[in-house]
């Protein structure tokens, strides 16, 4: 590694992100973000350099890689549109862009790459057999990046549960069901059944061991994938507890999610098709080992309940 070490995020004005670069930067790297229209941006870092370009460009995305040692690749289409046609092409561009500079891909992972068969409890060596449509995407994400590995572009997957924190987007199940962005927590929606257990993944958490893992790049092998426990929720209350603390309000009512009214908005909305499509996590629990990312790391990071919930409320100004 160079003395300045310089990282590519595609895909910093999102949740992870935005997390993870200005967690780096904190750390002393250098980061740059790739934006269409950065000078639009009203709430735009200036610890990033910030660099017009789109992602699908991949001339673009190979002129903002040059020189840097890790290219983040936590782009993804708002609200689950157009997800096919344009999640793998990004995805081959960045790897393009990785084998031009050297740089090693860092992917956020989730739980959308397994099915049933993998369940209860998911492992790096778990078989990737999605049901959904999202989910094989996601499944041929990461088999394209185990595939430039043969020919020696190194990759970071970190899987985790559904996020929650602190720029958490309407595509979260916590922001677009649990409660109202913007909004007191009058009642709370529900999406599992009562003593199912739920993975759920705070994303400064999230961010912060990725950044760990990156800054031991000499310990990774060319492609490394880890699981991060994150907050388990073993059967549903837990994560609903921490909510009616945080707003002080024991009282809040629960109500099962509406899951009838998804095939009826379907035909007129993507992202409610995809959250039709994911109802199966939420009918078992599923649960994230982490051993080998406490073995690498010696802990996995880990912010208390009460705390994450309360920071990721007031964020979604619900507080």
């Amino acid at each position: 590694m160079t003395d300045i070490r310089t990282a590519l995020v595609l895909g910093a004005t999102g949740g992870i992100g935005g997390e993870v670069a200005r967690q780096l930067a904190a750390r002393g790297w250098k980061v740059r973000a790739l934006h269409r229209n950065p000078m639009a941006l009203t709430n735009r870092d200036d610890r990033f350099e910030w660099i017009k370009g789109d992602a699908m460009n991949r001339q673009d995305v190979i002129e903002a890689a040059d020189g840097v040692q890790f290219i983040l690749h936590a782009v993804n289409p708002p609200g689950y549109r157009n997800w096919a046609e344009l999640v793998l092409p990004m995805i081959d561009n960045t790897i393009t862009a990785a084998q031009a500079s050297g740089a090693r891909i860092v992917l956020p992972g989730t739980v959308y790459n397994y099915g049933p068969n993998a369940f209860p409890v998911l492992r790096e060596s778990s078989p990737q057999e999605p049901l959904t449509h999202k989910g094989a995407i996601r499944a041929e994400l990461e088999r394209r990046l185990q595939a430039a590995s043969s020919k020696g572009i190194r990759s970071l997957v970190v899987r985790a549960g559904d996020f929650f924190g602190p720029g958490s987007t309407g595509n979260s199940w916590f922001s677009a069901g649990l409660v109202k962005p913007g909004k007191p927590v009058r009642a709370m929606f529900y999406p599992g059944k009562s003593g199912v257990g739920h993975q759920w993944a705070y994303v400064p958490d999230v961010a912060r061991t990725m950044v760990r893992l990156i800054e031991q790049e000499d310990r990774l092998p060319v492609f490394a994938a880890f699981h991060m426990q994150g907050h388990w929720d073993a059967d549903g209350t837990r994560m609903i507890g921490a909510i009616k603390r945080s707003v002080g309000q024991p009282a809040v009512k629960v109500r099962a999610f509406p899951w009838w009214i998804l095939p009826l908005m379907s035909p007129f909305s993507e992202m409610f098709r995809e959250m039709r499509e994911m109802r199966y996590l939420w009918k078992e629990p599923i649960r994230m080992e982490n051993a080998s990312l406490v073995t690498t790391l010696g802990e996995e990071p880990h912010t208390p309940w009460d705390e994450a919930v309360k920071t990721t409320l007031s964020a979604l100004h619900c507080i």
